[in-house]
């Protein structure tokens, strides 16, 4: 029995991924391990006949016995990503962990062109992606794009206003949804692809500011203009709205890094892992007409 266990089952792209590994992979339940810092959250899966374990990434030897016994793993990237240095720290826990328990197979979730990035938490998934090359360990590594997701925290917002303020220039992003990570995610684990593996995970179209914008204004009905602004005015922008500053960081250096150019670029590693085509956005915020005019 192959037994495949998923950290951060609690989050939104790990309850997602075990959905899919039981109904799109058809995994039985008796094969998937839901881990997670506070397990007592994972009742639904046990409920599935899931086993689950608890996973803190600050923590080696628990991280080795819950990982005991298992054969392939998916490492989900945490989201502490206000204390600098700790993420890569947790990754780097967990892939030692890994290989020190004998697990034959890690999957992990990361970005595209980490190495040449100019967002602010790309160091750690490089950093990661290094750790995993050399623990050994045989690997797939899932380079996922910006999310569709993501336009949900801010366009609400924006297309009340009716402006969304950009500073990705002429830059161009081929979002993909979550949840098509997650099914990618899953088929990973469940089939790991022969030898070690990093895929680029987007969306079928890549699109300028202009172009996602039109597609958010027509699922929404209503009028939404780009307004193109620098760098510091887009941070003074955030901050001035109450985010936090690292949080603001981040936002600014996602445009400047589409601006760049290293999210404009359309794959087929999809479609590879699942035999599916990518959710287009215009079709995802069709889903979604209900958050966004919230």
């Amino acid at each position: 029995m192959t037994r495949l266990l998923v950290t951060g089952a609690t989050g939104k792209l790990g309850r997602a991924v075990l959905r899919h590994l039981l109904e799109t992979s058809k995994v039985a339940p008796g094969n998937l391990v839901a881990a997670s810092r506070d397990p007592q959250k994972l009742s639904e899966f046990a409920a599935k006949g899931i086993e689950t374990r608890a996973t803190d990434f600050d923590d080696e030897a628990g991280l080795v016995k819950a990982f005991t016994g298992i054969d392939r793993v998916l490492i989900i990237s945490t989201d502490e990503l206000a204390t600098p240095g700790k993420r890569i720290a947790q990754h780097k826990t967990a892939v030692s962990a890994a290989a020190k328990a004998g697990v034959r197979h890690i999957v992990y979730t990361s970005m595209p062109n980490p190495d040449r990035s100019l967002v602010s938490f790309a160091p750690d998934h490089l950093g990661t992606e290094e750790a995993i090359k050399a623990s050994g360990t045989s690997y797939t590594i899932l380079r996922n794009s910006w999310y569709d997701d993501n336009y949900l925290m801010s366009m609400p917002h924006n297309l009340k206003v009716g402006t969304w303020y950009t500073a990705m220039g002429t830059g161009k992003v081929a979002n993909i949804t979550r949840d098509d990570c997650a099914r990618a995610a899953a088929a990973a684990l469940a089939d790991p692809p022969a030898g070690n593996q990093i895929l680029t995970l987007t969306g079928p179209e890549s699109l300028n500011a202009e172009e996602i914008a039109a597609r958010v204004s027509k699922a929404a009905g209503k009028p939404l203009d780009v307004v193109h602004v620098t760098d510091e005015q887009l941070t003074q922008g955030l901050t001035g709205a109450g985010l936090p500053d690292f949080v603001a960081k981040m936002l600014v250096s996602a445009d400047a890094n589409i601006r760049a150019g290293n999210f404009d670029l359309v794959t087929g590693d999809f479609e590879k892992l699942t035999g599916a085509k990518p959710q287009a956005l215009a079709a995802y915020l069709e889903t979604q007409k209900a958050a966004l005019t919230a």
